[in-house]
């Protein structure tokens, strides 16, 4: 059966584990870039510092501004055994939406003891099977989390977070709390890049989409339109509208820093084509086929096979010339997953 990318199965892709990075570069930016031209369907090798002589003065980058919390809790249940509490989202004063783990043991009325002065009690379970949990502090909450929680590395990285992974799996323009994941394609921008593009004349835009755990759930459906998506807040500030307005009236192109900021920009755009600005929550799923109307040329790291996130690259990029760049990927020995290399397509 010929892969036309309309089924889960088609993004399936041979991965040996030793590409999947499990620590980042040495240095922030010290990171390779693939650059796949999608109107001659060349695969090019750069590294991500090259990447100021691609985008011309006028141009504008739109960088994703949300800020990674130690969303992950470890601690213990009653019977002394291992449990975790994966942070979502507040739902009230002293109660979270939150994933559990054991999630066959966790049922309401439990608890997971954090530490002396933080007890996480087990409320009810929702609709899609996470939990409601409510903290029991001496300290305040937010300041709880920030005492005893862990940086939320993704499950592909397989050893425990360490001191460094704060600073590093965090953008240097992070900003507003609310991540329980970083939009990994901007973690490889320096100030010192930053500047450079600026100081060419590149434009630069901010927004915010929280990223929740679900960018990691692979799709377990066979048709991807069966697959539900996961919810995601997000805010596309006036200031952003009114330079990516002035960007599309100048002729210039509009250039989204990660998949995040894909789904932020193409759930913002009017229908007239005009940005505005806007905030609420998204479910948006790009797959092929897909008509683009807010974005122009896309920087992004490598995805796990299945997720939606490699299906929004096929979209954009073309799913044969997609699948094509990642098995280059994988002959060329590029480090891929959320601390590994970048691509740019253009």
């Amino acid at each position: 059966m010929d892969r036309d990318g309309t089924r889960t199965s088609d993004y399936d892709f041979d991965l040996p584990i030793d590409r999947i990075a499990q620590h980042p570069p040495a240095r922030r930016g010290d990171s390779r870039l693939m650059v796949v031209n999608r109107s001659t369907g060349e695969i090019s090798h750069k590294q991500f510092s090259d990447l100021d002589q691609l985008i011309p003065a006028g141009d504008t980058i739109v960088l994703n501004t949300t800020r990674v919390f130690r969303a992950r809790l470890l601690g213990i249940r009653e019977n002394g055994t291992p449990a975790e509490v994966l942070l979502l989202r507040p739902v009230s004063d002293s109660m979270w939406e939150a994933m559990v783990h054991p999630g066959g043991k966790l049922k309401p009325g439990r608890t997971v003891h954090i530490a002396d002065d933080f007890e996480a009690e087990i409320v009810s379970t929702t609709e899609r099977r996470t939990r409601v949990v409510k903290f029991n502090t001496s300290l305040g909450i937010d300041q709880a989390i920030e005492k005893y929680g862990h940086v939320p590395l993704p499950p592909y990285i397989t050893r425990a977070d360490q001191p460094s992974d704060a600073e590093r799996y965090q953008t240097v323009y992070a900003n507003e709390s609310g991540s329980v994941a970083a939009p990994t394609a901007g973690l490889h921008f320096t100030p010192e890049m930053l500047d450079t593009l600026s100081s060419k004349g590149v434009r630069r835009a901010d927004l915010i989409l929280h990223v929740g755990a679900g960018t990691f759930k692979p799709v377990d459906t066979e048709h991807p339109a069966d697959h539900v998506m996961h919810e995601e807040s997000y805010v596309l500030p006036a200031r952003t509208a009114e330079v990516l307005n002035e960007t599309r009236q100048n002729g210039a192109k509009i250039w989204a820093v990660g998949t995040t900021s894909v789904r932020t920009l193409e759930s913002a755009i009017g229908d007239d084509g005009i940005f505005r600005e806007k905030s609420g929550d998204t479910r948006i799923f790009i797959r092929p086929p897909y008509e683009f109307r807010a974005i122009d040329r896309l920087i992004t790291n490598f995805h796990l096979p299945r997720s939606t996130l490699v299906m929004l690259v096929a979209a954009f990029a073309g799913y044969d010339l997609t699948m094509r760049a990642y098995r280059e990927a994988v002959a060329e020995r590029y480090r891929l997953y959320s601390y590994g290399d970048a691509m740019v397509i253009v």
